[in-house]
């Protein structure tokens, strides 16, 4: 087929056939759009002026009435592509991935309202295409499943009625017009359609999930990054965690092995800031890259660290869980309090002073792992014996203070000034902030120039980090070393996948204070917020959240790893199912067996009793056996009733009662012999007459489509009866 030919089809066609695929076409390239569209890769203006643009189509098309812009403008159009492309790139969005799908959009626009020729239609689908492809590599969310699902449907549809309008514009043959031509073929278009989708849908299943998978990587490395990332960088500034706290988007699922009511309350660390300057923390650890063990594993644990010795001494095993990641543009690993181990699709990480872990390898973003940390801490008898000195250099990172609001060390002062240990002096800050102060995410929207003598004095309410950088800089003020991590805290559990589901409003920061003999001690001066409200709406969201983790965990992470332990499932249930299958068939077998025995041992068959049982039996066995026979003879009873419904089908089955008819009556009909021939053949003429009618109106009927010709048929076939009968 030329992709430059224009097809001109005959006017029975233009008017059914074309308008259909026309609709088709349009669908096709409306649903790529949509599925771009719901990746919020696209921009607003662009976005409201595209569904304009479809909408006003779409209208027009129903209406029979197309748009079509003047050929004499595409140049003009083209370079105003290209000036708007530059514009959108280096001023507007300033993203090359940006600025190319709001290129292809436009260029999609401008195509669908100057479209003449079958070029101008492919090229069409090929845009379509183009926008499902930007939206595969600006997502990874479930609902491109859908969107994907309506575009494979539209474009078969599309795909059909364009070799269908092909062939017509290429027959020499015109078809009959009829009225119900063009219904007909929207039901079988629209009837079709959907079949042959779900045969592609499952065999592209069973092509992902049997062909060998030798990456664990994915597009979104490449898909635009949000805010998330600034919170858990190397400086992280007043304010930034609260901002993220504001938004609900998932950022991971956790799921730890035996918890599936969601007792356990994790605090999973990021990042831990050392430095601190008056309005914002830094993180100025040193990095050390860890070598993976020969099972892929990466050790975590330090056996210098104190509270890991004692962890080790008590013999507690460590949790383990699963953490999957979404697309939130970080290299850092969340992990639960004193990690100890890490595993997962990666070549390279390191860890810092600090205990933050970060990934390092570039072609495998922090996608999914799986770790294990020690989930028990001293208790606080332990912990108000702790003494001894300071390793060396802790003081120095950890101790130090900008200038400082002198109210603010009279406070901590004040506040710790009857306890004689480190551990109830923090306890006490922790206990002032939290019944003190009042937790809110309103706060202005400029950072004051002293921002926690701002918090601490006058305003007394703010979020987390105002909080934890108030206790933290306390402590530093009394001796005590601290510093900040930023991380998230486990609040909503899913029942239904037995998974954390941690959003960006989770999103926290807290305290970690060193005690000699025992090591950093977390302490969490942050007041509750308010607790969610539970509703339908919010058990609906359980489930809609439940496929979101299936289709990120087992179609976009999808690898090596998965399938293999699908392989293994398959393989266990296949042969679970084969042995209790076999039990079954013996069982019943030996019950058989007993119970005609004991039936022929005590004379209890009777042939009076078991004959109509028999006679059933033997009726649904052939009926069993004639099923396939019988559906067909009703079916053809049914077209054959039909004829002003199912005009071609219900000629060629009368025309072949009619010969069956004459073949029982003496007049065979030689396969070589045409309809025409045949009648010729016929010797008496009267009969003659009626099969040369009835041949007639079959062929208008059977190669015509005309549902009047079909409909006279039986009438004819009852002449031809007759008169064959008074023949005989």
């Amino acid at each position: 087929m030329s992709a430059t030919t224009h097809l001109r089809l005959s006017p029975q066609t233009s008017g059914g056939l074309d308008h259909y695929f026309q609709i088709a076409l349009y669908l096709f390239v409306l649903m790529g759009f949509v599925t771009l569209a719901t990746t919020g890769g696209v921009g607003y203006t662009v976005l409201l002026t595209a569904a304009c643009a479809f909408l006003f189509y779409g209208l027009r098309l129903l209406k029979k009435r197309t748009l079509l812009i003047p050929e004499g403008w595409t140049n003009l159009l083209t370079v105003a592509y290209i000036a708007f492309f530059l514009a959108d790139f280096t001023m507007i969005s300033r993203s090359f991935l940006s600025a190319t799908v709001h290129l292809v959009v436009l260029v999609t626009l401008a195509r669908l309202f100057s479209a003449r020729r079958d070029r101008d239609y492919y090229f069409l689908a090929v845009l379509a295409f183009l926008m499902v492809l930007a939206a595969a590599v600006l997502t990874v969310d479930s609902m491109f499943l859908v969107a994907f699902a309506g575009f494979v449907l539209t474009g078969v549809a599309a795909f059909i009625l364009m070799e269908m309008r092909y062939a017509s514009a290429k027959s020499t043959v015109p078809a009959a017009a009829e009225d119900a031509g063009s219904a007909r073929l929207a039901l079988s278009v629209a009837g079709a359609t959907p079949a042959i989708v779900i045969l592609i849908l499952l065999g592209a299943a069973a092509i992902f999930f049997i062909l060998p998978r030798m990456s664990a990587g994915y597009l979104s490395a490449y898909a635009m990054r949000n805010q998330l990332a600034t919170g858990f960088s190397e400086r992280v500034e007043l304010g930034q965690i609260g901002l993220i706290q504001q938004s609900r988007a998932v950022v991971m699922h956790v799921q730890v092995d035996g918890d599936h009511d969601g007792r356990a309350e994790l605090k999973l660390r990021g990042l831990t800031l050392n430095l601190f300057d008056g309005r914002a923390w830094t993180d100025t650890h040193g990095h050390r890259n860890l070598l993976a063990m020969p099972d892929g594993r990466f050790l975590l644990w330090d056996p210098d660290q104190p509270s890991g010795r004692r962890q080790r001494a008590r013999g507690i095993s460590p949790i383990h869980y699963r953490v999957l990641m979404e697309p939130v543009g970080t290299n850092v690993f969340f992990l639960a309090a004193q990690p100890i181990g890490l595993q997962g699709p990666y070549r390279q990480i390191a860890m810092d002073g600090g205990g933050a872990v970060f990934d390092l390898d570039p072609e495998h973003p922090v996608s999914r792992y799986e770790a294990w940390s020690d989930s028990i801490s001293p208790n606080a008898a332990e912990l108000r014996e702790a003494a001894g000195s300071y390793p060396p250099g802790l003081a120095m990172s950890y101790l130090q203070l900008p200038p400082l609001d002198a109210r603010i060390a009279a406070l901590a002062a004040e506040i710790s000034g009857s306890a004689d240990n480190s551990y109830d002096k923090a306890l006490a800050i922790e206990s002032y902030l939290r019944t003190h102060f009042t937790y809110t995410l309103q706060l202005a929207a400029s950072t004051p120039r002293d921002p926690l003598a701002e918090f601490l004095f006058v305003r007394k309410r703010g979020h987390c980090e105002y909080f934890a950088s108030s206790m933290a800089v306390m402590l530093r003020s009394l001796g005590i070393p601290s510093r900040i991590v930023n991380g998230f805290r486990t609040s909503e559990f899913n029942d239904l996948t037995s998974q954390y589901v941690v959003r960006e409003s989770d999103a926290h920061s807290w305290v970690e204070a060193y005690l000699p003999g025992y090591g950093w001690t977390s302490f969490d001066p942050t007041p509750a917020g308010l607790s969610a409200v539970h509703s339908n709406w919010a058990r609906f969201m359980l489930y809609v959240d439940a496929m979101e983790s299936f289709w990120r965990d087992w179609v976009v992470n999808y690898d090596a790893l998965h399938q293999t332990a699908l392989g293994d499932e398959v393989l266990h249930s296949g042969r679970s199912s084969w042995f209790r299958l076999k039990k079954w068939a013996r069982h019943r077998n030996a019950a058989l067996a007993r119970a005609m025995r004991s039936a022929l041992s005590q004379g209890e068959i009777s042939k009076a009793g078991w004959l109509p049982w028999t006679a059933a039996g033997a009726i649904l066995v052939i009926f069993l056996s004639k099923a396939g026979a019988i559906a067909r003879f009703l079916r053809r009873r049914r077209l054959a009733n039909q004829p002003h419904i199912f005009p071609r089908a219900a000629a060629e089955i009368w025309y072949g009662q009619m010969i069956r008819l004459l073949e029982g009556r003496g007049w065979k009909k030689p396969p070589t012999k045409t309809p025409a021939e045949f009648v010729a053949s016929i010797a008496d003429a009267r009969l003659r007459d009626y099969v040369a009618r009835f041949t007639r109106h079959y062929e208008w009927a059977r190669f015509g489509g005309s549902a009047a010709d079909a409909q006279q048929l039986p009438l004819l076939y009852q002449n031809i009866a007759g008169a064959s009968r008074r023949d005989g």
